[in-house]
């Protein structure tokens, strides 16, 4: 795939607000970031030169979070495994995360890993930035063209989630069970219940 030249910078807000206005194939890069943001207004914070802090534009893929999680747990290896819907865990602690913010037109699907530094009780991955993205690059244009079905069993080889008993905070409700299997939407099965969105915390094996 040929792609515009990767856009690498020193400081942004964040490398969405840089990436939303870029056309497909493009992406940005920065060594730090004031205003990084993860899902549910989560903030993602990192010491300068510390992390891979990317924005990948790509095209909509109603899948885009569950492919690029594949992507990026390929990419990191040592272990690296996913917790739904958007968590890169090593050895059971968050290592990275995935933040994807679509349009009609474009998808923005945000990455970053902790390198070298990581927040007390998450894990760091220890890797050269260039290095990662090396790998991280062909693995996206590969999952992201990949049949939905096939993205589904590879999140499902490496995911962290099924099997364990969850609970899932959605608004003013929480949702608590098994967590059986993703469905074809990439939302999680919670004992037979369908849940596309919230925040998960694994309560037991």
């Amino acid at each position: 795939m040929n792609r515009p030249p990767i856009v690498r910078l020193a400081v942004v807000t964040s490398t969405q607000d840089v990436a939303r206005e870029l056309p497909i194939g493009s992406v940005v890069v920065a060594d730090h970031q004031t205003a990084g943001r993860g899902r549910l207004s989560h903030r993602w914070e990192a010491p300068p030169g510390t992390a891979l802090l990317a924005s990948f534009v790509l095209a909509p893929n109603p899948l885009l979070s569950l492919a690029a999680g594949v992507a990026a747990a390929e990419a990191c290896g040592k272990g690296v495994r996913l917790k739904w819907p958007n968590d890169l865990l090593l050895d059971g602690r968050k290592v990275g995360g995935i933040l994807v913010e679509s349009s009609p037109s474009k998808a923005v699907c945000g990455i970053g890993i902790n390198l070298t530094s990581a927040p007390d009780g998450a894990a760091q991955l220890g890797e050269s930035r260039d290095r990662l993205l090396d790998r991280l690059l062909p693995a996206l244009d590969r999952w992201t063209s990949e049949p939905a079905l096939q993205v589904i069993a590879r999140w499902r080889e490496l995911s962290d989630t099924i099997g364990k008993r969850v609970r899932i905070e959605l608004g003013a409700r929480g949702v608590e069970g098994f967590a059986q299997d993703v469905d074809a939407t990439g939302g999680l099965i919670v004992d037979g219940e369908h849940v596309n969105a919230g925040s998960l915390t694994v309560l037991s094996d």
